[in-house]
């Protein structure tokens, strides 16, 4: 008989642990889903100045539009797209009138591609504020004599081309045409796995109870 209790509550115990972490799974998903839908009404809102968007706090996925003229130079960040494969993304300096100089995703070309020099005009360009944080101790180091970057460091960008470590990345540039395709901001690129850390939860407790079902019959139904 103390085996037998000690089966069964050794059981409920690990089931009613299973059975909650999947239920704060549930509850993070819920969580999740209302944060990729306030961002996603945020990335398409009206756009603010770099200013609003930036002072007093930083408003990541903020669209912003900005008013000035690209400046010297570009870094070429090698990246892949699901349907693309290898491609360069292309950034550049450009000095927002009665602000300076932040950075501009422009978009992407394929690797064979030359890179435009950057229209000499003054121009509006649309995007939306962000701060990619992407290299991590397996990114390699950029090849600054070849000008190929593994990852967006906006402040290891900003020293090498001179600018305010702020990044917009480029949705509509409607008075020019770069040379690139924009690849803007969404939330595809935001992990949202509560769903199946649910279901793995939950199915591993079915699996527990299972389990201690049948060593419970197996003890009960063993000679005395």
């Amino acid at each position: 008989m103390g085996r037998l209790l000690f089966l069964m509550t050794f059981g409920l115990i690990g089931a009613a642990i299973l059975i909650g972490l999947g239920v704060w799974q549930v509850q993070r998903l819920g969580w999740k889903q209302e944060l990729l839908a306030r961002i996603e009404t945020q990335i398409s809102g009206p756009p603010l100045t770099v200013v609003e968007a930036t002072e007093p706090t930083f408003q990541r996925y903020a669209p912003v539009a900005v008013t000035g003229s690209f400046g010297d130079g570009h870094i070429r960040m090698l990246a892949s797209r699901r349907t693309t494969g290898a491609v360069h993304r292309i950034i550049r300096p450009f000095e927002v009138e009665d602000f300076g100089p932040i950075l501009i995703d422009t978009g992407w070309l394929p690797n064979s591609a030359e890179v435009r020099g950057a229209p000499e005009v003054r121009l509006t360009v649309v995007g939306n504020l962000d701060n990619p944080n992407e290299a991590d101790n397996f990114t390699p180091a950029p090849d600054l004599d070849a000008n190929l970057w593994f990852a967006r460091d906006v402040p290891a960008m900003a020293e090498v081309l001179g600018t305010r470590p702020i990044m917009v990345v480029l949705r509509d540039a409607p008075e020019t045409d770069l040379g690139v395709t924009p690849w803007p901001v969404d939330t595809a690129g935001i992990p949202n796995d509560h769903l199946q850390y649910a279901i793995t939860w939950f199915s591993l407790a079915a699996i527990w109870v299972l389990m201690t079902a049948y060593f419970v019959l197996r003890t009960n139904r063993s000679p005395r």
